[in-house]
C-alpha cells in the first residue's frame, strides 16, 4: 500500500475504466479506507478524515471537531472561543480540522484499507448497475443462459445477471448454459447484494414488443395495439388498430406470406398468433376476437358483462378450442366473458324457457294456456312485468280486450302483493337484518335465497366473495364490479 501520489491516481483511473464508474467513487473509496487505517493509529475515538488531491494524488488527514457552544466529547468537539483562536471566522456548527502527520500503512492496516476499498468499489458498481438498468422496465434484453438454479434461469447480460423464474417461462422451452435468450423486462429492484432484474417470456407485453420490432408501423405509432391474450407456448390473440383508414392493421402485422407474425412465433417457440382488429363496435370486435370460428349470432348482456355466440353445430368445437383455449382467449381479450352454444341448444333453450314461463302464468294467473302463451310471445316473462303495465298496453296485444287486460292486471297485482307479503315474512322470521336489505336493493326473493344461505347481516354479506355471492345467486344479472362494491360497503359499515 505505500505507493507513490500519481500511481494512487493512476490506480483510481484503472480501476474506474474497468468498473464502469468514475474516478472519483474509486478516489472516495479510498479517502475512506485511508480514515479507517488512521483511526486505528489515533484511535477510534477520534473523527478522521482524509483528503486525495484529485490533481496531484497528495494524500491529506485531519481530525475533524465540531464546532459547539459547551463540549461534551472532547474528541470530536471543540468550544467556540478554542474555535476562533485557531480561525477567527468560526461559527456555531462549522468544522475545524486539525492535520495529522501522515502514516505508513503497514501490512495489517493496508489488508484493511483494501478492503474498505473494494467493497465501495462494489457499492458504487451496484449502484452504477442498478442506474443502468432501472429505466429499461418494460423493454426487451438479450444475453446468454449463465445457469440454472431450482429451475430459474440465470441470464448473464454482460454487466449483471438477471433472472427468469420458473412460472415466466414458456413451460415447452428449454435452454441450456450459453444459449443466447431474450425476455421481458418486468421489474428492477435496488437490494443489497445489486440490482434485481425479473425478465419474463410469458409475459403479454413480450409479444407486444416483438411485434412493435418486427413492424415498423406499431414502432411510429401508426398501428396500436389494443389488446393481447395469451397461452404462453401455445397460441394467442393480439387485437390491433390503426386510425389511419389506408393502413391495413392486420395485414401490416402480419407481413406478406406472414413473415413478420412468423417471426415472432418463432421467438415463442412456435406459439400460434391470431391477429385480429381491435372495432369499438363491441360485437363485431366479439366476432373478430373468436376467429377462426363463424359467428352466427351475438347476445350482450351489458349489466354482467357477458356475450353470448351462438355458431353453427359443425363450428362449435372450433369456436370453442382445445380445453376452451380459443373462448378463454377471447374472453381475455376483450375484457367480457363469452358463452357459447350451438344453434340448436339456443333453440331449444328459447323454447324450454317459453314453455316454462308459459306454465308460470297459467299456474298462477288461472289463464287459458294460448293467453299465456300470447304474453310470453309479447315478450312477457315474469308476473311482476305484467303487475308493472298499464292495462292499456296490454289491451293493445291482439285477441285480447280491455276487460281481458284489465283482468289480467288485476290478478299479476293481488300474485305480486300476496307473494312479497310471503317473501317479507320469510326475511323477518330468518331475522334479516333492514340495513342489509337496504344495501343490496334485490328483488325479494333473492333475498330470502341469500338469507336461506346464511346472509342475514352485513357482517355476513362482508365475509362474502364475489365468486361466493355469484354461487347463490347464479341468475343474477349485475357485473363482478358491482358486486364487489357492495361487499366493500357492508365491509366498511360493519367495522
Amino acid at each position: 500500500m505505500n505507493i507513490g501520489n500519481v500511481e494512487i491516481l493512476q490506480i483510481a483511473e484503472a480501476v474506474a475504466r474497468e468498473k464502469g464508474i468514475t474516478k472519483d467513487l474509486v478516489l472516495g473509496a479510498m479517502e475512506n479506507a485511508i480514515a479507517t487505517a488512521g483511526r486505528k493509529k489515533y484511535g477510534h475515538e477520534h473523527n478522521i478524515r482524509a483528503e486525495i488531491s484529485h490533481k496531484n494524488g497528495d494524500i491529506k488527514l485531519f481530525r475533524v471537531l465540531q464546532v459547539v457552544e459547551n463540549p461534551e466529547d472532547l474528541f470530536t468537539e471543540i468550544s467556540l472561543s478554542d474555535a476562533i483562536e485557531r480561525s477567527p471566522e468560526s461559527k456555531i456548527g462549522d468544522e475545524i480540522f486539525d492535520p495529522l502527520p501522515p502514516i505508513d500503512l503497514g501490512r495489517v492496516a493496508a489488508q484493511s484499507a483494501k478492503q474498505v476499498i473494494v467493497q465501495k468499489v462494489k457499492e458504487a458498481e451496484r449502484e452504477k448497475q442498478y442506474e443502468d438498468f432501472k429505466d429499461r422496465v418494460g423493454e426487451i434484453l438479450g444475453g446468454t443462459v449463465k445457469r440454472v438454479e431450482f429451475g430459474n434461469i440465470v441470464v448473464d447480460l454482460g454487466r449483471t445477471e438477471a433472472i427468469i423464474r420458473r412460472d415466466q417461462q414458456i413451460k415447452t422451452e428449454i435452454f441450456k448454459i450459453n444459449d443466447r435468450i431474450r425476455a421481458y423486462v418486468q421489474e428492477v429492484s435496488n437490494q443489497t447484494k445489486g440490482p434485481q432484474i425479473a425478465l419474463s417470456r410469458t409475459d403479454n407485453m413480450f409479444l407486444a414488443k416483438l411485434l412493435e420490432l418486427e413492424v415498423p408501423e406499431v414502432y411510429e405509432g401508426q398501428i396500436e395495439i389494443r389488446a393481447v391474450a395469451r397461452d404462453p407456448g401455445s397460441k394467442a390473440k393480439i387485437a390491433v388498430f390503426s386510425s389511419d383508414s389506408s393502413i391495413d392493421a392486420v395485414g401490416s402485422c402480419i407481413g406478406v406470406r406472414g413473415n413478420r407474425i412468423k417471426a415472432v412465433t418463432n421467438e415463442l417457440g412456435g406459439e400460434k398468433i391470431d391477429v385480429v382488429p381491435w372495432n369499438k363496435d363491441l360485437a363485431q370486435y366479439i366476432v373478430s376476437a373468436m376467429t377462426p370460428a363463424e359467428i352466427s349470432k351475438v347476445v350482450i348482456h351489458e349489466d354482467r358483462k357477458a356475450v353470448e355466440i351462438v355458431v353453427p353445430t359443425d363450428q362449435f368445437s372450433i369456436a370453442v378450442g382445445r380445453r376452451g383455449q380459443n373462448v378463454r382467449l377471447a374472453s381475455a381479450l376483450t375484457g367480457w366473458h363469452i358463452e357459447v352454444m350451438t344453434d340448436e341448444q339456443e333453440s331449444k333453450r328459447r323454447v324450454d324457457e317459453f314453455n316454462s314461463v308459459t306454465e308460470v302464468f297459467v299456474h298462477n294467473l288461472e289463464v287459458e294456456e294460448m293467453v299465456a302463451q300470447l304474453l310470453v310471445s309479447e315478450g312477457y316473462s315474469s308476473i311482476e312485468q305484467i303487475a308493472m303495465t298499464e292495462a292499456s298496453v296490454l289491451a293493445n296485444i291482439e285477441g285480447f280486450d280491455e276487460a281481458l287486460a284489465l283482468e289480467l292486471k288485476t290478478r299479476a297485482e293481488n300474485y305480486v302483493e300476496v307473494r312479497n307479503a310471503e317473501l317479507l315474512a320469510k326475511l323477518e322470521v330468518q331475522g334479516v337484518e333492514q340495513e342489509l336489505l337496504d344495501i343490496l336493493g334485490l328483488p325479494l326473493e333473492q333475498l330470502v335465497t341469500l338469507a336461506e344461505n346464511g346472509i342475514k347481516t352485513l357482517e355476513d354479506l362482508a365475509e362474502l366473495s364475489v365468486r361466493e355471492f355469484r354461487e347463490i345467486l347464479p341468475e343474477l344479472e349485475a357485473s363482478n364490479k358491482d358486486i364487489e362494491d357492495v361487499i366493500e360497503i357492508a365491509k366498511s359499515k360493519s367495522e
